[in-house]
């Protein structure tokens, strides 16, 4: 070892500091991980320390490592062997590679088995953590990079969706501002539709973290029986084939975890989601270590979570810690004078995305579109916008399909025609539509733009009302 590298300066001794990372050091010289492990142990969270792959590989199976430190020349199995064998486990970390003999030929198959980095001993302390730094920051930008392909599949609508003049929308918009550059836990309330994800998008891009993550999670969508691996990650890997992976935790460090539909978390998870809000750390699945996490947690609800308390399918303690700050979303009814800005937005931005001309919607059609109910909130409306952009028209058809549009349905200018009975409109559009996709609940939601569980209660509360004056 070079004598140099042990002797660090004192001012610079935590010059460089990940204090959220873990790294792995593999090496069969207890000198050199001894000074790897003082030299790294002041900078990152956590320093674990093997003699052989074969060590190395026990701790995988225990803990999550961002960086691997390896030497080559081992006892029994080679670093580069090993090294293989992490990648086929599906271990995307940097792994930095160390030896005492190199040459080309060495080089290259170390490079081709994954390496990140290559170190000749002696090497001196700067030489280290430079490629610490370098492969921790290639870990941050894969994480980024995932994230950012995860966010444009999910189609996450931009912050300023948050389009209105209403008393209702300034309020809002007033919350979040307020709420933004405060790291305290926030639960959004609100029907389906109503802009949860917008909401929690604009609490993050407002508040000091912008830069870092926005993760998106819908909880009502994600298989029981993989959810906790999702969130919390995977731990080395498993007898049926699942390989390691960081869960969706890790990948919000810095920024934003947004769990949407946290009323479906499965109520074991909800004790494990309890004590990562109380003690801010996480322990992967088939992990003996905990990971420390950083990260802002929204939450999102479109049923009222007191009420899942009271039913003992929601965790009283869990409801309590998540109510630091509530928001609730308003439905589009409640703010109807919001309808013409919300049109023009959605047609602004829906036809560049579609490669369509805009449409010209009138007043008259304008004043139709504010007699309607809007079961399905913004959500119904943009995707009525959507409809009418694809067709060229405003597709009013779609929200009532056996009412004549030509006939006297739209209101004239000054109010004068007689009032529709909307709650009738309502329900023919909601059993035409079922009618058309031959009573698929799902798919009649995923048209409507509402989710199939408020379907499912109109379809009762109609039922219900049959029942009683029959």
């Amino acid at each position: 070892m070079n004598t140099s590298a042990s002797s660090i300066d004192a001012d610079d001794r935590l010059a460089d500091q990940w204090p959220l990372a873990s790294v792995l050091v593999v090496d069969d010289e207890p000198g050199m991980r001894h000074f790897l492990k003082k030299t790294l142990a002041p900078r990152v969270e956590l320093v674990r320390d093997a003699g052989t792959a074969e060590e190395g590989a026990e701790l995988f199976r225990r803990h999550r490592f961002d960086l691997v430190i390896l030497d080559i020349a081992l006892p029994g199995m080679s670093g580069i062997v090993w090294l293989k064998q992490l990648r086929d486990a599906g271990f995307d970390g940097d792994v930095v590679l160390i030896t005492a003999f190199a040459d080309l030929e060495t080089a290259i198959e170390a490079l081709r088995a994954g390496a990140s980095d290559f170190l000749l001993k002696p090497f001196r302390v700067t030489q280290l953590l430079n490629a610490v730094r370098r492969g921790l920051e290639r870990m941050q930008l894969k994480r980024e990079n995932w994230v950012l392909r995860r966010s444009l599949s999910q189609r996450t609508p931009p912050a300023d969706g948050l389009v209105g003049h209403s008393i209702v929308v300034r309020g809002l918009q007033s919350a979040l501002h307020r709420v933004a550059g405060v790291h305290s836990t926030v639960l959004l309330t609100g029907e389906s539709g109503t802009g949860k994800e917008l909401a929690a998008l604009a609490l993050h891009r407002l508040g000091p973290n912008s830069f870092a993550p926005f993760v998106p999670v819908n909880c009502a969508t994600m298989s029981p029986a993989l959810i906790e691996t999702e969130l919390f990650g995977q731990a080395g890997w498993t007898a049926d084939g699942r390989k390691s992976h960081d869960g969706l935790f890790v990948y919000a460090q810095g920024g934003t975890l947004f769990l949407d539909e946290i009323g479906d978390l499965p109520l074991p998870l909800q004790a494990s989601f309890l004590r990562v809000l109380e003690d801010h750390h996480i322990r992967p699945v088939g992990s003996e270590h905990e990971i420390p996490v950083d990260a802002r947690i929204i939450a999102a609800t479109s049923r009222p979570l007191a009420d899942e308390v009271a039913a003992g399918r929601f965790r009283k303690d869990l409801y309590y810690r998540l109510q630091v700050v509530e928001i609730r979303l308003p439905p589009l009814r409640e703010h109807k004078e919001d309808i013409p800005d919300l049109v023009e937005h959605f047609i602004a931005t829906l036809a560049p995305q579609l490669g369509v001309p805009a449409i010209e919607v009138t007043r008259h059609e304008m004043e139709f579109l504010a007699q309607y109910d809007w079961p399905g909130n913004v959500r119904e409306l943009r995707n009525l916008i959507e409809r009418s952009l694809i067709v060229g028209a405003l597709n009013v058809s779609a929200l009532y399909k056996s009412v004549n549009h030509a006939q006297n349905t739209i209101p004239a200018t000054h109010g004068t025609a007689q009032p529709t009975d909307l709650q009738a409109l309502e329900k023919q559009h909601i059993l035409a539509v079922l009618d058309s996709v031959t009573g698929d609940k799902t798919r009649a939601a995923q048209l409507l733009g509402i989710s199939r569980r408020t379907l499912e209660r109109r379809v009762a509360e109609w039922a219900e009302a049959g029942a009683r004056s029959s």
